[in-house]
Parts: C-alpha cells; structure tokens; sequence
C-alpha cells in the first residue's frame, strides 16, 4: 500500500502542475481509485499528503479541492517566492544541472528555472521552499496563461541570464518577474474564481 500511495502522490502532484486540476476545483477520492484501479486507502493517503504540503486544501464535508488563493494570498506567495529566488542567487554555487527542458511550456519552463536556482545552491531548506511554493502556484500558472504577455520572451531571457550565470541582472530580471505579476493579483484571482464557478 506504501509504494501505490506514493506512486498515486506523484501522479496527482504532476496532475496539479499539468494543470488538469484547476483552482477551486473538487478532487474526488473516488474517481481516482477507479481510474487508478486501486482502493480508497492508498488514494487518500497520496491526498493528505499533499494536504499536509499545502497543495490540496481539505474543505471537510465539502470535500478535498486545490487552493483557490484569495488576492493576499497570492500577493503573499508571489513575494515569498521571490524572496526565496533572491536569496538562492544571493548564495550561488555550483548548478547541477544546465539545462530548461520545457521547450514551448512556459509554466513548465519556469518551474525549472527557479527550481535549478534553488538547487544550485545545494542548500536543502532553501531548495524544498522553492519546491514548495513552485508547485502550489503551478496550477495558478497553468490557470492564467494568456493573461501576461510576452510571457515565453520572459522566461527565456532570465534563463539566458541564469545560463551565463549574470546575477545582478538575474535578480533585477526576478524583481520585474514577480512585480508584473503582483500587479495582476486582482485580476488573476477574479479569472480563478470565473473558473471555479464554471466548474460547478
């Protein structure tokens, strides 16, 4: 039951940063016990799990759903995320590894890029922070595509920065990053609740 709670917690933890969850959106124990032939037990193992890390919010009656984040909160992940980044770069150290293998998927290639900032640091606090925040706004991510414009041009240029390792411009590049998107707060929250309400 172990190892089958554990394969189902990375199946969803992907599906949320996939974005076939959206925010505000039920997760339904049972349908992932049939789609993943298995019992009930494994499967709300795998889900309190990601209860416990923040990624599936538990609603009690109402059930298990993805966070949908208020403005502050949003504002708040936004600038913790962005604190944790400057401090990585702050830090430096050695990559272990070079390359964004996101290709077209900007959401994709951003969880990458701040997570190999963070993991270049080989600091494991730091690092599991990232983690951490990246995947609790990766459905908000996949959620907003389209909202921000240039996005793609963005994340290229600060993964070329990362790349040949400019760290006054990357940190200059991560302040803009995240202050188009704090300044978007409302409007990105609204679009979330839109899409929560379409979903009942």
């Amino acid at each position: 039951m172990h190892s089958k709670s554990t394969q189902l917690y990375r199946q969803v933890r992907r599906a949320l940063q996939s974005g076939r969850y959206l925010p505000g959106q039920r997760i339904d124990p049972g349908m992932l016990a049939v789609e993943f032939n298995t019992s009930a037990t494994p499967v709300r193992s795998a889900l309190y799990r990601l209860v416990g890390e923040g990624l599936i919010d538990d609603h009690a009656r109402n059930g298990l759903h993805v966070p949908l984040l208020t403005e502050v909160g949003l504002h708040d992940l936004y600038d913790w995320m962005e604190r944790l980044l400057l401090m990585a770069c702050d830090m430096g150290g050695r990559p272990a590894r070079d390359g964004i293998t996101g290709g077209d998927d900007v959401v994709k290639m951003t969880w990458q890029l701040f997570d190999a900032i963070a993991e270049a640091t080989a600091h494991r606090s730091l690092h599991r922070a990232v983690r951490q925040a990246n995947d609790r706004l990766a459905p908000v991510r996949r959620a907003k595509r389209g909202l921000i414009e240039h996005a793609h041009e963005e994340l290229v240029e600060l993964e070329e920065l990362w790349r040949r390792r400019n760290m006054p411009a990357l940190k200059a590049g991560l302040r803009a990053y995240h202050a188009r998107r704090k300044q978007l707060v409302p409007r990105i929250v609204a679009m979330l609740v839109d899409h929560r309400d379409h979903l009942q």
